[in-house]
């Protein structure tokens, strides 16, 4: 039975209501479990560290009261969960709160949070308009037209945010950038579309008096007089072959019963006489049709007719001479025909596919070229609008007698330069003044998803997909993103991900003391560095475990790395998978690049390397060193080994802390050098690659690091993982209401055996890769 229409409006009000219930009753149940259980655990072991304004670290904990104002502080309270679960607080020396308390308190917190934020309508948060960055910039262009655009490696870096290069809020457009793309945008358009050649036009001007003159006289007036059967001449590099039309300015001194005559002479022939009757007062343009062969050409004039009377008593002197001003040589080449589309690059084919047959269909036929190239660069259809204003601009073109070519050449100019191409556009939706957010539509998705995976546009197959409305058919997704990881362009992701995840693009100025390390080079640093982007990429092609980044019996390796690392039986240039059975290496942290990456240039760096490891694997980066504390290398009153001097600097009270952290972890991969070598000495001492944590667990060797992260600190990876990899998914940092996204995807991923196709699945089928904010949150 249908339900009347005057009580359908009741129905979203009466769910609201029950559930408002339920909240209430869940709230009433979590002030009761703070006050008697939560309230004075924080009494006894954190208050006296973090009451008021002077608490430490800035984390009061004592103003919470109730589970509505706890959540209200819960920065606070997300700060305070990473210390509780890398044991950093409270302070073992201080506190004797045990385990189960700890995981009390942890399940209580986080529970709380969840319970709030996940209970309510998913806030998928608010992405700003992003620029294309460099790579992407340089990865559409090559997408859209088949061109490889080098000189977008000139453009001015781009910023960087939450520790990746393509976050929005960052990437601004300074006004150099703007004039690169202009420039970018006439050259690139050159470089796609051929124009068929316009007609040429050839001048040649000579002055007379620059003639080679066999006998002849020039005045100041740059003429020259021939006399007495002189002949002039002038060499002339002829361009092509075809008409041209030489052009003699001469006059004559008159005498005699004839006129003067000129013969016009080519190569040493004669090709026309030619009687110049005009005086000097009155020059006169001699017009002579030649056709010539492409060459040097030697073209001569010559006076051929002399007539000389002397003066003598009653007759006046007679003298005919002819006179040259000037000796011009032009001709015009008309424009070859267009060339056939089928005989151009597949490039321009790609983009005029079509030729208008005339001007009486040259408006439709633009139109329809502009439609494919403009809605492709835009990642969407074209609004008529925007089309109409691109039409226009190439028919002006046109009008004004540019080639067909031509006009598209400046549209696509107009069109790279446009805010559509330049920025991931996602305009507001119809209702954007009255709901948070809106689902993305297809073609905006399948875009988040090309610069997701390819740091590039969508190709042909995902563009269908969104013209269909297909990309959300259950299945088709998880079948695109298979497809993709396996595509070459996915070496994107891989290569931009994974080098700003593992802070790899600082190897560059990792500059080692050659005289410590002498077998580190530049071409090692290369080496060292494609290899760990191979090993990412091989756990991703291969589905594997993400757990495998990190404990992975296996590399990829050459014959000179492997040789490097002191790995026998590999053979040949190529990276080839590696077995490490058996050896002191597994997963990433035994490779060079992030063992190089994280030293100093003179020696190991126990401290960067565990500041690492917190801040990129588990997500819990240390404060900053307090202000007035000198670094160890400048204690110069600091003596013994590398353990014994960071041992003494770990006893100035303001450094204890983190150093108890962040040391026992670095001196777990103490076996391996700065350049990533493993040994078992130091200048003559045996390694001690112990060290204990603030929990008294106690590491000796990477192999137990391994162990330890990947048994006791799982959650930990994974969650941080998965916060990268999400934060680089979306453009933009993550705020508190994605916890629970973020949630769902490891919790997606406990079921799938963390499969790296599950995760890029989850990340992209969550609320904050498949809706955009509309307004700003607030609470």
């Amino acid at each position: 039975m249908a339900v009347p229409d005057q009580i359908r409006w009741l129905l979203p009000y009466s769910l609201t209501m029950l559930l408002a219930a339920n909240c209430l009753s869940d709230e009433r149940q979590r002030d009761l479990e703070l006050k008697s259980t939560i309230l004075p655990l924080l009494s006894k072991h954190c208050f006296e560290c973090h009451t008021g304004a002077d608490a430490d670290a800035g984390l009061a904990l004592n103003h919470f009261d109730t589970s509505f104002s706890f959540l209200k502080g819960r920065d606070v309270w997300e700060k305070a969960i990473q210390k509780l679960r890398i044991h950093e607080m409270p302070p073992p020396a201080d506190s004797q709160l045990g385990e189960a308390d700890r995981q009390r308190l942890l399940l209580w917190i986080t529970e709380t949070i969840e319970e709030f934020e996940c209970g309510l309508t998913p806030m998928p948060g608010r992405v700003t308009l992003r620029r294309l960055n460099a790579r992407e910039y340089q990865n559409t262009i090559r997408d859209l037209l088949g061109i490889m655009y080098t000189p977008a490696t000139s453009f001015p870096g781009d910023d960087v945010g939450f520790g990746f290069d393509n976050i929005g809020d960052v990437l601004t457009l300074p006004p150099i950038l703007m004039e690169k793309y202009l420039i970018a945008a006439e050259q690139i358009s050159r470089q796609a579309i051929q124009t068929p050649p316009s007609a040429q036009l050839f001048e040649s001007s000579t002055p007379a008096s620059k003639l080679k003159v066999e006998a002849g006289s020039s005045s100041a007036r740059d003429d020259l007089t021939l006399a007495s059967s002189g002949t002039a001449s002038l060499q002339e590099q002829v361009p092509w072959t075809g008409n041209y039309k030489l052009v003699v300015t001469a006059a004559g001194d008159q005498a005699g019963n004839e006129p003067c005559m000129m013969v016009v002479m080519l190569d040493g022939k004669a090709i026309r006489k030619i009687p110049v009757a005009n005086d000097r007062s009155v020059p006169q343009d001699f017009v002579v049709p030649l056709r010539l062969r492409a060459g040097r050409r030697n073209i001569s004039i010559a006076f051929v007719n002399d007539f000389y009377v002397a003066e003598s008593p009653g007759v006046a002197k007679q003298d005919r001479n002819l006179i040259l001003f000037h000796v011009g040589l032009t001709s015009q080449k008309e424009a070859d025909k267009p060339i056939p589309l089928n005989e151009l690059t597949p490039t321009h084919q790609a983009i005029v596919f079509e030729r208008p047959s005339g001007p009486q269909d040259a408006k439709e036929v633009t139109r329809k070229v502009l439609q494919r190239l403009a809605s492709r660069a835009y990642r969407r259809p074209v609004s008529n609008e925007d089309l109409s204003r691109l039409v226009e601009l190439a028919l002006t073109v046109q009008q004004d007698d540019g080639s067909f070519e031509e006009s598209i050449q400046i549209a696509l100019q107009a069109i790279l330069i446009s805010p559509h191409f330049l920025f991931r556009v996602e305009p507001p939706g119809q209702h954007a003044a009255f709901s948070q957010f809106r689902d993305l539509d297809d073609f905006e998705l399948a875009t988040r998803l090309s610069y997701f995976l390819w740091s590039s546009m969508p190709d042909d197959e995902l563009l269908a997909l969104a013209w269909n409305k297909q990309l959300r058919v259950e299945g088709v997704l998880e079948e695109q993103i298979k497809r993709m990881i396996l595509h070459p362009k996915a070496n994107a992701l891989v290569q931009n991900f994974t080098s700003q995840w593992l802070t790899l693009r600082k190897l560059s100025a990792f500059q080692p003391d050659p005289a410590s390390f002498p077998k580190w080079t530049d071409r090692i640093r290369q080496l060292a560095e494609r290899e760990t982007l191979t090993f990412f990429a091989g756990v991703m092609r291969y589905d594997m475990s993400v757990l495998r980044l990190l404990d992975a019996d296996f590399t990829y390796l050459n014959e000179e790395l492997a040789a490097y690392y002191g790995i026998p039986g590999v053979v040949g240039s190529g990276f080839k998978e590696v077995s490490l059975k058996g050896s002191a290496r597994a997963g990433l942290l035994t490779q060079a690049s992030v063992l190089a990456v994280t030293s100093n240039p003179t020696r190991t760096s126990p401290v960067k390397r565990g500041k690492w490891i917190l801040e990129n694997l588990l997500d819990a980066p240390p404060p900053p060193a307090p202000a007035g504390v000198p670094e160890l290398k400048e204690k110069g009153q600091l003596t013994g080994t590398l353990r014994q001097r960071l041992e003494q600097h770990r006893a100035d009270p303001a450094c204890a802390n983190c150093h108890k952290l962040m040391d026992p972890l670095g001196f777990a991969l103490e076996n391996f050098d700065a350049v990533g070598i493993y040994r078992e000495v130091d200048r003559g001492q045996p390694i001690d690659a112990s060290g204990e944590l603030p929990d008294g667990t106690t590491v000796v060797g990477a192999n137990q690091l391994r162990k330890l992260l990947v048994e006791q600190h799982q959650d930990q990876f994974v969650r941080c993982f998965v916060e990268k990899m999400l934060t680089y998914a979306l453009g933009r940092g993550l705020e508190y209401y994605d916890k629970c996204a973020v949630d769902r995807i490891i919790q997606s991923l406990e079921n799938s055996d963390y499969r790296f196709s599950q995760l890029l699945l989850a990340i992209v089928q969550s609320d904050p890769f498949q809706k955009k904010g509309e307004r700003e949150i607030e609470l």
